[in-house]
């Protein structure tokens, strides 16, 4: 059970990351990120409603009829959304301005829908309460990474506190900017990803010939290893010499 906690975890925070890897839900992340207080608002009321949606979805998996499930599934967060949205008037009456009608768009976000069909309908309750902590998680971090480039560079502040002596580039808290900075960040989070796969795969080429049975080497697929009953390290030995030669 921890294992699977924690591999629903990384799946919403790195390995899926809705934002960065998914691509999902560009409308709340492209509209909204002008700062990072908007971001993780933002982030973190979807967050609460993957949670509640998914637990409920999930509870309710085998009572909801096949061929309803679609709208059963939008009933379900669209009250959610409500009851999130009253909370955020009363209590965040601000940050509810900000974010305007995007927290009642909540209601046909993808990631929502998108965990409710794939996983939160076919799929215990804890698992999928976690499955909506680890992709809301993700979405709230994708979302206040955004708000806070966008917010430093374009207004020179950081969470409504205004660096000196910087001057802000006005472009990066219009539109386009936001589509620079979400390109900039994929771009950066890509090339480590790269970096890192190319690191693996140059360790993982580094041939053991002495003991082939336990070699690392993906790229030589066992060819040192004799599966025809002869002797491995005669095999290894004579495919050494083929190589010296060969130099």
């Amino acid at each position: 059970m921890n294992n699977n906690i924690t591999e629903r975890l990384k799946n919403g925070i790195i390995t899926e990351n809705p934002t960065f890897v998914q691509i999902l839900g560009m409308c709340p992340t492209l509209a909204v990120t002008t700062s990072a207080v908007n971001g993780l608002g933002m982030g973190l009321s979807t967050t609460v409603i993957l949670i509640m949606s998914n637990l409920m979805i999930s509870a309710l998996r085998n009572v909801i009829p096949n061929r309803v499930r679609i709208p059963a599934y939008i009933v379900i967060v669209a009250s959610f959304v409500t009851i999130v949205d009253f909370l955020l008037q009363a209590f965040l009456p601000e940050l509810s301005e900000s974010l305007g009608g995007y927290i009642k768009l909540i209601v046909v976000n993808c990631i929502i829908l998108g965990r409710a069909e794939s996983y939160a309908s076919k799929n215990p309750v804890v698992p999928s309460i976690f499955d909506g902590v680890g992709m809301g998680l993700g979405f709230t971090i994708g979302l206040t990474s955004i708000g806070l480039v966008r917010e430093l560079l374009g207004a020179g502040s950081i969470f409504g506190f205004a660096l000196p002596h910087y001057q802000p580039i006005g472009i990066f808290v219009l539109s386009p900017g936001a589509f620079l900075v979400l390109a900039f960040l994929i771009a950066a989070l890509n090339a480590r990803k790269l970096k890192k796969r190319k690191s693996t795969e140059t360790n993982d080429t580094v041939c053991r010939m002495e003991d082939c049975l336990h070699c690392c080497n993906t790229a030589c697929g066992g060819k040192f290893f004799d599966f025809d009953g002869e002797d491995a390290e005669e095999t290894a030995a004579t495919q050494q010499k083929e190589v010296e030669q060969h130099e």
